[in-house]
């Protein structure tokens, strides 16, 4: 197959600046599903179209359903010309020669390296390429009570040692919880929580040659610092409900959670109340909530931060120049479209137009957030606290990204061995070397 050569960012202007005599038609499947988001985005169809020309075609797939869905549409010969798709899917897609991988560099190269977070690019690259272009991400965070750790002269959440001396001092059950931990095992935010803590602690299942990690050291010490977490946290099948409802509640010194709590701490969505005061609406509690994006464990002074990124891949049977054309766009003129269908958890990659430039950055915290009622991120939070959490991107990871193993890793994560383990030591079934050995014998088989 012969790849059309994507456009330079002088031609892209002067087709913004006139519809395109021969329009064409592109096809984008996306994941943003829901009605207000699919709105947004057949909005940033018909800007494009009016720019452009071109027809681009909104068709919505389930996160869910992605995988199969373009593994069969490949094999048919009809995918997409641009495919909205997750971290976990980058270097699969690419190797099985699904995504246009020259294309997507030639993009990043037209907008700009140097106009994007590090973090997001350094995911996407695979043999000195690009694979797919950042839209989106966000990164999760450390939560946890400020008011409460600076009555008790205790350091902000940056490290195990800081959280456990944390619950040390605050752990007061049913008044409050040291922390709240997921134990539920066929939950994805029981993996969240392992693979964050994991990073932290210098600690990844796969070794740079691909082989499964057996070296147990810095296993034993996420093993150990998950029982402590774990034991700090009510009774029961725990995932991302109770975390949040105990933290909403006042019950809760600290969780881990994604950044799509920010909106709710906030007061603004009626299904998530904010039960810690009389009035449900109150930014009380986002007053007195803290952020940690990094935290480090023992032996890993830099810590780390976990971080899920959205991308758009031109696919190998689009039309390539058109896709390229919008996905530009959709980075550009269209990034506010793009980004406000969930500012709570699109933070965006790319900072701004131009190298230096931190445009789009502003123009994300004067998004308005919420569920029933809106206001914008900048209204809730001091701007130090939005810019620290938006920082995390840039050094945002995930297993196997440093070593091109993420298809390697992204399998151990959707296995969820690590879970089904995890939960058999911390109800005391497995003692820590046993733990640690079933977790490497399972990978193994994998």
């Amino acid at each position: 197959m012969i790849r059309k050569t994507a456009l330079s960012v002088a031609v892209l202007a002067s087709v913004l600046a006139a519809p395109l005599a021969n329009a064409d038609t592109i096809k984008f499947w996306t994941m943003e599903i829901q009605p207000d988001r699919m709105e947004r985005q057949e909005k940033m169809a018909a800007d494009f179209k009016a720019a452009t020309g071109h027809t681009v075609e909104v068709i919505p797939v389930e996160e869910a359903e992605i995988a199969t869905r373009t593994t069969a549409a490949f094999a048919a010969g009809d995918l997409p010309d641009v495919l909205n798709h997750t971290v976990q899917h980058l270097l699969p897609f690419a190797d099985a020669g699904i995504l246009d991988t020259a294309a997507a560099t030639d993009v990043i190269e037209n907008l700009g390296a140097d106009t994007y977070a590090a973090g997001p690019l350094n995911m996407a690259k695979s043999k000195g390429e690009i694979v797919s272009v950042p839209t989106d991400g966000w990164t999760q965070l450390v939560v946890y009570r400020s008011d409460l750790f600076s009555e008790a002269g205790l350091n902000p959440p940056k490290s195990f040692a800081d959280i456990e001396a944390a619950i040390e001092k605050l752990h007061n059950p049913p008044e409050m919880y040291g922390f709240v931990a997921a134990t539920k095992i066929d939950e994805t935010y029981m993996m969240q929580l392992i693979e964050h803590i994991s990073l932290a602690a210098g600690y990844s299942p796969v070794n740079d040659d691909g082989s499964i990690n057996e070296d147990t050291d810095a296993l034993k010490e996420v093993l150990k610092f998950y029982k402590v977490i774990a034991d700090a946290s009510p009774e029961g099948e725990l995932f991302w409900k109770q975390s949040r409802e105990q933290y909403l509640d006042g019950k809760a010194a600290m969780i881990i959670w994604s950044p799509s709590l920010l909106d709710e701490l906030g007061g603004l969505r009626d299904s998530a109340p904010v039960t810690f005061a009389s009035d449900t609406t109150s930014k009380e509690l986002a007053e007195k909530t803290g952020f940690v994006t990094v935290f480090a464990g023992p032996g890993n002074d830099s810590g780390a931060a976990y971080a899920d990124v959205r991308y758009l891949g031109i696919t190998a049977d689009a039309n390539t120049d058109v896709a390229s054309e919008f996905v530009q766009f959709v980075v550009s003129e269209g990034y506010g479209d793009w980004l406000s269908q969930a500012p709570e958890g699109k933070f965006p990659v790319r900072k701004g137009p131009a190298a230096g430039s931190t445009d789009y950055e502003a123009l994300w915290s004067s998004l308005p957030v919420g569920v029933d009622r809106k206001a914008p991120l900048g209204d809730i939070y001091p701007e130090s606290v939005i810019n620290d959490i938006v920082a995390g991107l840039s050094v945002g990871d995930r297993w196997g990204v440093d070593s091109g193993n993420l298809a390697t890793a992204s399998k151990i994560v959707n296995a969820r061995v690590m879970s089904q383990v995890i939960r058999q030591y911390i109800d005391g079934d497995l003692s820590l070397d046993d733990a640690a050995a079933a977790i490497v014998e399972k990978h193994k088989a994998l």
